[in-house]
């Protein structure tokens, strides 16, 4: 499961992108204008953008090029009329990571999307895994030594961005922030609570939780160990 913002005016298009992305299990938050955009990007941390380029006030082209001047990288793919090579050209001097032209397949977006956040966390295959855990995004399938394990949709998400960013160490409000919607009232206890849960369906029966897959740091939070 990955946090998508979407930023789209024409409303009929937003909510179908947002079903779609919904009904694969992604938190998705969607803004209508560019200046909510900027202010929604500075503020939450997302792992993708679908920016359309015509937006009311400020474009879709200025958006990217406001937060990469800010050093945000997440990965953008601009959705737009212009098919034109310069548009092409000028979308990606400004930041723009790919160019899907309207109209558009949705699954060719979703495809689109998911290459893009494998990309920026340096995986090339879809499959992600850690020791005897491998999840497949595509299917939603998590298995343990080959066998399938079911995890509920929060634990899912929380295991498969710790193994997109393995070794890393995330705080719990850092997690709430990227797995939560933005406007949730979930606290940091949701996230320990969730991540309990998870370690006892990953790690071997009885293992205690100072050696289980997912390490707690003192002070400082989790990180999954690849």
């Amino acid at each position: 499961m990955s946090k998508i913002l979407l930023v789209e005016d024409d409303l009929d298009l937003a909510k179908s992108v947002a079903i779609w992305f919904e009904d694969e299990d992604h938190i998705v938050e969607h803004v209508s204008d560019g200046k909510e955009a900027i202010n929604r990007i500075c503020t939450a941390s997302y792992d993708a953008i679908i920016l359309d380029w015509e937006l009311p006030g400020t474009s879709g082209l200025e958006v990217c090029r406001n937060i990469r001047d800010q050093g945000i990288n997440v990965p953008i793919i601009m959705v737009t009329g212009h098919g034109e090579i310069d548009s092409r050209i000028t979308g990606l001097d400004v930041g723009v990571d790919d160019y899907l032209t309207k109209p558009f397949s949705l699954k060719e977006l979703a495809a689109r999307i998911r290459a893009l956040i494998r990309r920026s966390a340096g995986s090339a295959s879809p499959v992600l895994k850690a020791g005897n855990i491998e999840l497949d995004p595509r299917s939603h399938l998590v298995t343990k030594s080959g066998a399938p394990i079911q995890l509920m949709p929060r634990e899912f998400a929380v295991l498969e961005f710790l193994l997109r960013h393995k070794n890393q160490i995330f705080s719990t409000e850092a997690l709430l922030q990227r797995l939560w919607h933005t406007d949730s009232d979930s606290s940091p206890e949701a996230v320990r609570a969730c991540v309990k849960r998870l370690r006892k369906k990953i790690d071997d029966e009885g293992l205690e939780d100072s050696k289980s897959m997912i390490e707690t740091i003192p002070k400082l939070g989790y990180r999954l160990n690849g």
